[in-house]
C-alpha cells in the first residue's frame, strides 16, 4: 500500500482533508488548522522518502521562510522530522493558470496585464530573499480573485545552498526551462525571468511558445531561441522577448518586468516588424510611447550615469547584467525612477478574462 495511502488522519495539529495534487517530490492535502482556518500540507511522497528527499524538504521549508510577498504561499509551519516530514503553508483558493487557459483560452490584455505585474512581483521577492524558484510554469501559478500566487518551491534553491542536483540530472518542466540550465549551466534569477517570459506568452495564447513533441526537440527550440510568440498582444511583446533573450545577460530583471507590466499601455501600437538583434550596452528600440514626456529619465539602481531621456521613442538599453533602463508606460514613463504603481493597488479589480 503506498504510504500515502496510510497517512494518519492528523499531522501535527493539522486534520488532513482532501488531496489537492501531486508534485515533484510530494503531495498536497487540504487540511484544517488549530484555529479552524484552512491550511495546505504537503507530505513527502514515497518516492522522495529517503535521505536526499528529507534534505530537499528541508531545504524548501528554509527557502520559502525566507520570501515575504503576498504573491507567494508563505511557509505557516514544517515537521521534517518525524515519519510523515510535512510542511504548511498558505492555503491559495482557486485554478492554476495551466487549468484556466485550458479550460477558457487565452487570457485578456489586462487579465495579462495583471498576471505579468503580479508574478513578476512574485520571482522579485523571491530574488530579493536569495532564492531562485526554478520551476516556474503554468502550473505553478494559483489565481485567486485578487491576485496570482506563485506556489511550490520543491526544486526552489538559496543561492548559498548545496546543490542537491545530481550530475546530468535537469531540474523543472522542460517547455519552461532556460537554455543556460538546458546547457548545463547553474540557475540564476535570469533563468526564472526566462521561465516567466514563458508562462506568459502560455497565458496570452493557450500554448506553451516552444511548441511541443520529444524533450530534445523542444530543447532545441528553447536553446536556438526559437519562441512562438504569435498571438500575444502587441503591448506585451517586447517585455516577453527581452524576458525570452537566449543570453541571460540581456534579459531584465524580475523588479523591471513587474514595474513594466503594471504600466504598460493597452493601446500601443504593435512593435516594429524587424527589431534590430539585442547587443550587450547598445540601445534598442521599443514601440512608441504614449504621451512620451521629454523631461522623464529612467535611472537603474546603483549604475553611475545610467539616466536615459525619454523623447518619441522609448529606449530600452542594458546597463549591466541583468539591469535595464525604462521601456514605456501608460503615461510616457514607466519603471525605475519614474514612480511606477504598485502593482495590486494598480491592477486588482481588473478581470483575467
Amino acid at each position: 500500500m503506498p504510504a500515502t495511502e496510510r497517512l494518519p488522519r492528523t499531522l501535527g495539529p493539522y486534520r488532513l482533508q482532501d488531496r489537492l495534487g501531486e508534485g515533484g517530490m510530494g503531495v498536497v492535502h487540504l487540511a484544517q488548522a488549530p484555529d479552524g482556518g484552512l491550511v495546505a500540507v504537503k507530505v513527502l511522497n514515497p518516492r522522495g522518502d529517503d535521505v536526499n528527499g528529507r534534505r530537499r524538504l528541508a531545504r524548501e521549508v528554509e527557502t520559502m521562510r525566507r520570501v515575504r510577498s503576498p504573491y507567494v504561499a508563505e511557509v505557516l509551519d514544517a515537521d521534517v522530522a518525524g515519519e510523515f516530514p510535512y510542511i504548511v503553508t498558505r492555503f491559495v483558493p482557486g485554478p492554476t493558470l495551466e487549468q484556466l487557459v485550458r479550460g477558457r483560452g487565452p487570457m485578456s490584455a489586462a487579465g495579462l496585464r495583471r498576471l505579468a505585474c503580479g508574478t513578476a512581483q512574485a520571482l522579485a521577492a523571491i530574488h530579493a530573499a536569495g532564492v531562485v524558484h526554478r520551476d516556474l510554469k503554468p502550473g505553478n501559478v494559483m489565481l485567486t480573485d485578487d491576485r496570482p500566487v506563485v506556489i511550490d518551491f520543491g526544486i526552489a534553491q538559496a543561492g548559498d545552498a548545496t546543490s542537491l542536483t545530481l550530475t546530468g540530472l535537469v531540474m523543472g518542466t522542460p517547455g519552461y526551462l532556460a537554455p543556460e540550465v538546458i546547457e548545463g549551466e547553474p540557475s540564476g534569477p535570469a533563468s526564472d525571468v526566462h521561465s516567466w517570459g514563458a508562462t506568459m506568452a502560455y497565458a496570452a495564447t493557450g500554448r506553451a511558445p516552444f511548441g511541443s513533441g520529444t524533450y530534445e526537440t523542444i530543447f532545441y527550440r528553447i536553446v536556438s531561441g526559437r519562441a512562438d510568440l504569435t498571438g500575444v498582444p502587441a503591448p506585451f511583446v517586447p517585455l516577453i522577448s527581452a524576458a525570452l533573450a537566449k543570453d541571460p545577460t540581456h534579459r531584465p530583471t524580475a523588479a523591471w518586468l513587474s514595474a513594466q507590466a503594471n504600466a504598460v499601455d493597452l493601446s500601443a501600437p504593435a512593435p516594429p516588424p524587424a527589431a534590430p538583434p539585442r547587443t550587450a550596452g547598445v540601445a534598442r528600440a521599443v514601440p512608441p510611447c504614449a504621451a512620451p514626456s521629454p523631461v522623464c529619465t529612467a535611472t537603474t539602481p546603483g549604475i553611475a550615469g545610467s539616466a536615459t531621456p525619454i523623447g518619441a521613442t522609448c529606449w530600452a538599453t542594458p546597463r549591466a547584467a541583468g539591469a535595464w533602463a525604462t521601456g514605456c508606460g501608460a503615461a510616457g514613463c514607466g519603471a525605475a525612477g519614474c514612480g511606477a504603481g504598485d502593482c495590486a493597488g494598480d491592477c486588482a479589480g481588473e478581470s483575467y478574462w
